[in-house]
C-alpha cells in the first residue's frame, strides 16, 4: 500500500498545482473556487454523465470533468473558446427541455440549479426553443412529476435506483422525447406504482420537474395569486422579460422577498430511531416540504416517507388543546391551574399517607433527552421513587443486556457508515427496510454498488430478505440456537480470531464449554435449518474481513431475548468483529429517542448514563446537586407497574407520550390495572386508547413545536430546533413537568432545555463534553463525550469499559419458546409497517399515508390460504388465551405454513396486544411479543382487500445500475458536444 500516490501533480490553466488523486476534477475545481457548470452532479449521488454541462479541457481532449479522475501531468484547462462553446451546446440542449419562468415558479427559492446555471453563464437567448415532451404531469399524493420542466439530468433516476434503491424510476431513453417513467411503463402512476415516496427525487431534482405538492401555489407570492391563471402569467412574464438577464434579475428580487415569508428550520425526525435530521420549510403553520442534505449526519440526502411527508398531525385537528379532568365516565375542559391543583394534590396526598413508592412515572420515547431527565428527576429528587421507566422495555432492554454483559456498553459499536461499509451484513430479527428505512438504503447500496453480502434471518419474507445473498427462516425464539452453533462451528474449525481473543476478551474456555451441546445436530432438530444453511453463514463470516450484525424486535421480544442479544456478541467477540470500522453489534433502535430515554434515566435502578441508584457514591453524587436525599431501592419497570396495579400496591401513574394501554403486551390485563388505579395522568398530543383510562389528560406539545436533542441508534446526539409555536392551549413536556415539580415544592428555575442538558453533562459522564454550542446547526456527537468535547463514532478503539479493558464472553443457554395448548395452532409475528408508526396516532392522520394502507390487514400464506379458504379480504378471528382480534386477510408469500404476520398499525380490533401475554423476557421483563399463537375462526370468505390495489406492494421495480446513460449516449440523435465543436472547427 506504501506506492499508492495519495496526490498527483498537475497543471491548471497554466498553473502547476500538486492536488489529490481522489475524487474527480469537477469536486476539486469547486474546491478551488472555479466554476464549472454541472446540472447533473450531486456530491451524494457522483457522476452521472447526462448533463454533458460540465466539460473542459485535460490533455487537449474535452471531456466531463464530473468523471475524470487526474493522473500524474494532467493539464486542465477550464477556459477557452472550444470549453465555452461546448458548455454552450449542453446548456441549449438543458433549455430545450425546460421552461424558464422562475419569477411564477414554486422552485425560485435560489438553490435552483438551472437558474443559477443560466446566471452565472450569462446566457440570455438559447438556439433551441423548449417544446412539451407530449405527456401529462404525473401526479401523486405526496409529489409530482412534470415532463416539460424535466431535463433529463436523471439525479432522481440515480437516487431511486443506487441510493434508495427502491428501483421505480427510469429515463425511457427509447420515446422520441425521453422521460422519467415508473416501472417500466409511462402511462403508471406515481400511486399506482412501487414507489414508496421516500422523496429522494424531489429532493435532488436541481429544478422544478419533481416538486413535493405542498409546494404547489404557496412557495412564491406570484405562484399562489396565479393559480388560476398560471400560463397566461407564464406568457406575459416571456412577454415582458424579452431575455433571461432581466427575468434572472426580477426572479432573484423575488426569491430574497421569500426568505421573509418562507421559514427553515433544522430538526430532527420524530419517528423511528435512525435519526434523521432536515430543514424543514414551513410558512406560518404549513408545511411546505422537508428538506435533508449532505450535512445531515445519519441520513445525508435520504428520508422515508414519514419523515418526509408524514407531517399532517401537527396540524391535526384531533390535536388536544386543553386539559381534561374526569367527571364521572366522561371528561370535562379545564384550566391548567385546575388540573395542575388537583394533580399536585393527588400526588402529595398519596406521598404522604401511602409512601413515595406508590407512585410511578414512565416517560415517552418520543420526547426529547431533556423532558426524559427531567421526569426521572421529578420521579426521584421530587416524588422519591424510583418506579421509572420508558418503552425500551418493550424492545431493546434485552439487546442493552447482552452487551452490557459483554462489552460493557449497550450501544452501536460504530455508525450507520460503518454498516454501510461492512463486507458482510447480517440482519436477524430485524425488517430493516420498513422498520428502518434509511439504514436498510445503506445496506441496499453497498450490496448493489460495492458487492458486500447480506444476509438475513426471519420469518417473514421481506424486503431485505428477497434481496439477500442468504435467507435463512429458523423456527420462531430459536435464534441462538443456530447463533450459537454458527459459534461452535468457526471455534471448532479454528476460524475464531485467536490473536483478538488472547488480547482483548476473557472467558473463552467458559464459551467453549457452553457451546458444548451445540452442534449442528442439535440446532438443526430445533431451528429447522440444514446444516448446509448454518455452515454456508459461519463460512461468510469467517470469509468477510469486516462484519456486522443488526438486530431488533425479532430477537430481543422473546423469553430468552436477552440471552440471544449475548449471543450475537459472543459471535462477534470470537471473529473479532469489534474494536475496528465497518464490524460489530448494532441494535437497531425503533423509536427517534428509545437510547435517548434511557441515556436519561428513564430506568428503575439507573440514573442517566447508567449509574446505578444503588451505588452509594453515584448517589451521594446526584443527592449534593439535587440537594435531597435519594431513594437507594431499586423500583418498578413497566412491567411490574402493571402487576401492582393488580395486586393493589400502586396507586398513581404518571404517563407522558405513550399508549401503554395499546403497545405494551396483553393489553386486556394492563387496562384493567389501569381501571384498579386511584389517579392516573396522561400527557399526550392527541386523545389516545389509554387517555381513556385517565383521571387527567394534559395537552402536549410535539416535535415541531419545541427545542432539546434527540439521541438516535448510532449514539448520535442532535440538536432539533423549535418550528413553530406550540398549538394554542398546549404546552412542551419540559415546561409541563417542570410546572408540576414546582407546584409541589422543588425550585427548578430552566429556562431553556440547554440549561438541562448542561446539569446532565455535570451529571452523566457519558454526556460530559454535550452541549448545545457543540450541537449548533448539523453538528452532532456519539456518546461517550469527554468534556473537551471528543467523541466516539467508533465505540470501542481502546478496550471496553470494564478494569482490565477486556470483553467477556458470558456462555448463554437456550430458553425454548412458551407452549401452548395444541388448539392455538397460528403463530402470531407481528412487526412494522413503512408507511405507518406503530399504532398510527400520527400517521393516521395523513391523508396520502391512510391512503396507502388505510388499515390493519393480516398476511397469511398461500398453505393457509389453501386450507382455510382464504383469500384477499377474508375476514378472522384470532383468539389466544388473552384475548382476540378481527382482522380481514391478505395472502402473500412473505410468511409459510402456519406463520401469520400482523402489523402494529391498529389500537382498535385489530391491535395485535389483544393476543399477546404477560410472558416475558427472564432476564430484562420485557414482552415475548413474538412467542403470540392463537386459533383462527374465519368469519367472512369473501370481502373487500384491505390493502388496496394501488399499495406500493404490488408495483413492479425495475433494477438497473443508476441512469443507464450509455442508452442516451446510443441515440442517434446525440453527439457529444466536444465532438460537435471539434466537428465545426474541422478537426474530425
Amino acid at each position: 500500500m506504501s506506492n499508492v500516490l495519495t496526490s498527483v501533480n498537475i497543471t491548471l490553466n497554466g498553473q502547476p498545482m500538486e492536488v489529490p488523486s481522489k475524487g474527480n476534477l469537477l469536486d476539486y475545481l469547486k474546491w478551488k473556487g472555479i466554476q464549472v457548470p454541472a446540472l447533473c452532479y450531486h456530491p451524494d449521488l457522483g457522476a452521472i454523465e447526462t448533463c454533458d454541462a460540465c466539460i473542459v479541457e485535460v490533455n487537449g481532449e474535452l471531456v466531463r470533468s464530473c468523471s475524470t479522475t487526474l493522473k500524474d501531468g494532467d493539464v486542465v484547462k477550464t477556459g477557452g473558446s472550444e470549453v465555452f462553446e461546448s458548455q454552450m451546446i449542453a446548456m441549449d440542449r438543458v433549455l430545450a427541455n425546460h421552461e424558464l419562468y422562475c419569477t411564477v415558479c414554486d422552485f425560485n427559492n435560489g438553490n435552483c440549479t438551472i437558474h443559477n446555471t443560466v446566471k452565472e453563464l450569462q446566457i440570455d437567448h438559447q438556439a433551441t426553443a423548449q417544446t412539451s415532451k407530449g405527456a401529462p404531469v404525473n401526479r401523486g399524493s405526496f409529489y409530482r412529476y412534470d415532463p416539460d420542466q424535466c431535463i433529463l439530468c436523471g439525479r432522481c433516476v440515480e437516487a431511486c435506483q443506487n441510493v434508495q434503491v427502491n428501483e421505480t424510476l427510469l429515463i425511457d431513453w427509447t420515446l422520441e422525447r425521453p422521460r422519467v417513467i415508473w416501472d417500466g411503463d409511462g402511462s403508471t402512476l406515481i400511486d399506482e406504482s412501487s414507489c414508496v415516496n421516500c422523496g429522494h427525487c424531489s429532493t435532488v431534482c436541481p429544478c422544478n420537474a419533481m416538486m413535493e405538492v405542498n409546494m404547489e401555489g404557496e412557495a412564491g407570492f406570484l405562484t399562489g395569486m396565479l393559480r388560476d391563471a398560471f400560463r397566461p402569467a407564464v406568457e406575459v412574464t416571456k412577454s415582458v422579460e424579452t431575455g433571461y438577464t432581466p427575468l434572472m434579475a426580477i426572479s432573484d428580487v423575488e426569491a430574497e422577498m421569500r426568505e421573509d415569508r418562507i421559514k427553515k428550520t433544522k430538526t430532527v425526525c420524530t419517528y423511528c430511531g435512525v435519526g434523521c435530521s432536515f430543514d424543514v420549510w414551513t410558512k406560518g403553520r404549513d408545511v411546505l416540504k422537508v428538506e435533508p442534505s449532505s450535512d445531515a449526519p445519519a441520513n445525508q440526502i435520504s428520508t422515508c416517507v414519514k419523515g418526509k411527508f408524514g407531517w399532517d398531525f401537527v396540524n391535526s385537528g384531533e390535536r388536544l388543546t386543553k386539559p381534561l379532568i374526569r367527571d364521572g365516565n366522561e371528561f370535562r375542559e379545564s384550566t391548567w391551574e385546575e388540573a395542575y391543583e388537583l394533580i399536585v394534590r393527588k400526588f402529595n396526598e398519596t406521598k404522604e399517607k401511602r409512601g413515595a413508592d406508590r407512585l410511578a412515572f414512565i416517560s415517552s420515547s418520543k420526547c426529547t433527552n431533556e423532558e426524559s431527565f427531567l421526569m426521572q428527576k421529578l420521579a426521584r429528587a421530587v416524588v422519591g421513587t424510583n418506579n421509572v421507566d420508558n418503552c425500551s422495555r418493550y424492545c431493546q432492554s434485552p439487546a442493552t443486556m447482552g452487551l452490557w454483559r459483554t462489552v460493557g456498553y449497550g450501544g452501536d459499536s460504530g455508525s450507520i457508515t460503518d454498516i454501510a461499509n461492512a463486507e458482510l451484513i447480517i440482519g436477524i430479527g430485524t425488517n430493516t427496510a420498513e422498520a428502518h428505512p434509511v439504514i436498510a438504503t445503506r445496506v441496499k447500496s453497498a450490496q448493489k454498488l460495492r458487492g458486500s453480502k447480506v444476509i438475513v434471518s426471519d420469518l417473514r419474507k421481506h424486503e431485505l430478505a428477497e434481496r439477500a445473498d442468504l435467507f435463512i427462516r429458523p423456527n420462531p425464539s430459536s435464534d441462538l440456537v443456530w447463533l450459537n452453533a454458527v459459534t461452535k462451528y468457526i471455534i471448532d474449525n479454528d476460524w475464531h480470531d485467536k490473536a483478538f481473543i488472547e488480547e482483548h476478551v476473557n472467558d473463552f474456555d467458559a464459551l467453549v464449554k457452553g457451546l458444548e451441546k451445540y452442534t449442528l445436530e442439535y440446532a438443526e432438530k430445533h431451528t429447522g435449518l440444514s446444516k448446509e444453511e448454518m455452515i454456508n453463514v459461519a463460512t461468510m463470516i469467517n470469509e468477510a474481513e469486516s462484519t456486522v450484525i443488526m438486530w431488533a424486535m425479532g430477537i430481543t421480544q422473546q423469553r430468552g431475548g436477552s440471552d440471544s442479544s449475548t449471543a450475537i456478541s459472543n459471535l462477534l467477540l470470537a471473529t473479532g468483529n469489534y474494536m475496528k470500522p465497518n464490524a460489530g453489534a448494532y441494535p437497531l433502535r425503533g423509536h427517534n429517542n428509545v437510547q435517548g430515554a434511557s441515556d436519561m434515566g428513564s430506568m428503575p435502578d439507573r440514573f442517566s448514563g447508567y449509574q446505578f441508584v444503588a451505588d452509594d457514591e453515584t448517589r451521594a453524587k446526584f443527592e449534593e446537586y439535587w440537594g435531597t436525599k435519594l431513594n437507594a431501592k431499586k423500583g418498578q419497570n413497566n412491567h411490574e407497574m402493571v402487576d401492582a396495579m393488580h395486586a393493589g400496591e400502586l396507586d398513581v401513574l404518571y404517563l407522558k407520550g405513550e399508549d401503554m394501554g395499546v403497545v405494551d403486551s396483553n393489553v386486556n390485563y394492563v387496562r384493567e390495572g389501569f381501571e384498579k388505579l386511584q389517579f392516573m395522568v396522561v400527557q399526550d398530543i392527541f386523545f389516545s386508547k389509554t387517555c381513556e383510562y385517565a383521571d387527567v389528560v394534559l395537552p402536549a406539545a410535539p416535535s415541531f413545536e419545541k427545542t432539546g436533542t434527540f439521541t438516535n441508534t448510532e449514539r448520535r446526539i442532535q440538536r432539533l430546533y423549535q418550528v413553530m409555536d406550540p398549538l394554542e392551549g398546549t404546552k412542551p413536556d419540559w415546561v409541563i413537568i417542570q410546572e408540576i415539580a414546582n407546584l409541589m415544592g422543588a425550585n427548578w428555575n430552566y429556562t431553556h432545555p440547554s440549561e438541562i442538558m448542561d446539569e446532565v453533562a455535570d451529571l452523566t459522564p457519558l454526556y460530559a463534553g454535550v452541549s448545545y454550542d457543540r450541537l449548533e446547526g448539523y453538528n452532532s456527537l456519539q456518546w461517550p463525550v469527554e468534556r473537551d468535547g471528543k467523541d466516539s463514532p467508533l465505540l470501542f478503539t481502546d478496550g471496553f469499559p470494564f478494569d482490565d479493558k477486556k470483553a467477556r464472553f458470558y456462555p448463554v443457554d437456550w430458553t425454548e419458546p412458551t407452549e401452548y395448548a395444541e388448539e392455538y395452532d397460528i403463530h402470531v409475528n407481528n412487526g412494522r409497517l413503512l408507511e405507518h408508526f406503530h399504532e398510527g396516532n400520527m400517521t393516521y392522520k395523513s391523508e396520502g399515508l391512510t391512503r396507502e394502507t388505510p388499515e390493519v390487514f393480516l398476511e397469511v400464506s398461500h398453505e393457509l390460504a389453501e386450507e382455510r379458504k382464504l383469500r384477499d379480504g377474508s375476514l378472522v378471528r384470532l383468539q389466544s388465551p388473552y384475548g382476540k382480534v378481527e382482522v380481514r386477510t391478505i395472502v402473500t408469500d412473505r410468511v409459510y405454513g402456519k406463520e401469520v404476520y400482523l402489523p402494529m398499525n391498529d389500537s382498535g380490533d385489530g391491535a395485535i396486544n389483544l393476543l399477546s401475554s404477560s410472558i416475558a423476557d427472564k432476564d430484562t421483563s420485557t414482552p415475548a411479543y413474538k412467542e403470540t399463537k392463537a386459533k383462527m375462526v374465519v368469519l367472512e370468505r369473501g370481502g373487500k382487500s384491505p390493502l388496496p390495489a394501488h399499495n406500493f406492494r404490488y408495483g413492479n421495480r425495475v433494477p438497473q445500475n443508476g441512469v443507464n446513460v450509455e442508452a442516451k449516449w446510443a441515440r442517434e440523435d446525440y453527439v457529444f458536444p466536444g465532438d460537435v465543436v471539434r466537428e465545426r472547427r474541422g478537426d474530425k
